[in-house]
């Protein structure tokens, strides 16, 4: 076989792998759709999110139906779906688990691990501001390395594994600011928005009526694995490879514009380059075609970059957010 066929024969593959998945991955969007009403820009990016293997960081006001669009999605991928109300007073092994001594009838005693939450395929950590540095940091880590120690013990996490953490933009007081290193884990951070009046008169009727409609399964954990893997085998063209690099290094301060360099006060680090390419392989796949574009790079360039940049106090006195110093950038790729 010649190289030509070779590559030619891998083309098919993912053709072929891709047009499989493609109809399991439209009917879970679907199957969350008649269950998350208004929403469909955070249900999308959730998903883009999870098919790249990431972790995402859901902004919004209480009652906008975050924990549900979690519950949801956790049926709909048939992924194992667990939730930790974060506290002030929860603790790294109210999450990780911890060891306990047992002692069998005969009288000899041994250390059991008892897992936490964390060991599940999808986890929602609501209001993840609320707990100390300390617990949110074991959550980080484990979400980084893929793995807990205990005791000297190493523990593997499960496949897939991913955190949906929620944040109230709103009571800001007693909370603890996740750090900028710890952001910096979470692939996106998707802003949940009100819903608009037709959404809000479906959700009237939805959920004030006698029966209300659930949840069903549209896929399972190896097909979510699979759909992962191809994710990372979609080609990207230079166009597109291009796109993400100057977006991404145009918001650093040292690479910007006089006019933006004013306004930044740090700016993303590879990581969001690596995490922007795997969110519009994620996007293409999730409309069903087999290569990004340039516009799917800039429908992402929020979620992907608002999280990982700062702005410089004279350009937050002004009343510029980094939304607006996003927008600017993207025009010049755009």
């Amino acid at each position: 076989m010649t190289g030509t066929e070779g590559v030619e024969k891998l083309e098919d593959v993912i053709v072929r792998s891709a047009e499989q998945l493609a109809g399991d991955i439209r009917a879970a969007r679907q199957a969350v759709s008649t269950i998350i009403f208004g929403q469909e820009r955070v249900v999308d990016n959730a998903l883009v999110t999870i098919l790249s293997g990431g972790h995402a960081l859901l902004i919004g006001v209480p009652g906008l139906a975050k924990t549900k669009l979690v519950e949801t999605l956790g049926i709909t991928l048939g992924l194992d779906a667990k939730r930790v109300q974060f506290t002030p007073d929860l603790m790294p092994s109210d999450i990780l688990g911890a060891e306990v001594l047992d002692e069998s009838t005969s009288g000899k005693r041994s250390f059991r691990f008892i897992a936490g939450p964390v060991f599940a395929q999808l986890l929602m950590a609501d209001e993840i501001n609320r707990a100390s540095p300390r617990t949110q940091s074991a959550l980080l880590q484990a979400m980084q390395e893929q793995h807990i120690t205990v005791a000297g013990a190493r523990h593997d996490l499960p496949k897939p594994f991913h955190v949906l953490a929620t944040q109230n933009p709103l009571e800001q007081e007693g909370t603890y600011p996740l750090p900028e290193a710890q952001l910096d884990r979470f692939l996106m951070e998707i802003d949940v928005e009100y819903p608009d009046r037709e959404a809000e008169r479906k959700i009237l009727f939805d959920t004030t009526g006698a029966e209300q409609s659930v949840a069903k399964p549209a896929m399972n954990a190896e097909t979510l694995l699979t759909a992962q893997r191809l994710v990372r085998r979609l080609p990207v063209g230079d166009s597109v490879v291009e796109a993400i690099l100057s977006l991404v290094r145009s918001a650093r301060p040292g690479e910007s514009s006089a006019e933006i360099k004013k306004t930044i006060a740090w700016g993303p680090g590879p990581r969001a380059s690596q995490a922007l390419m795997l969110a519009v392989r994620a996007r293409a796949l999730l409309d069903g075609r087999l290569a990004p574009s340039i516009d799917d790079v800039l429908e992402l360039a929020e979620p992907v970059l608002k999280h990982r940049m700062a702005l410089t106090f004279a350009a937050r006195a002004e009343g510029q957010t980094v939304s607006d110093v996003i927008r600017q950038l993207k025009t010049r790729i755009g």
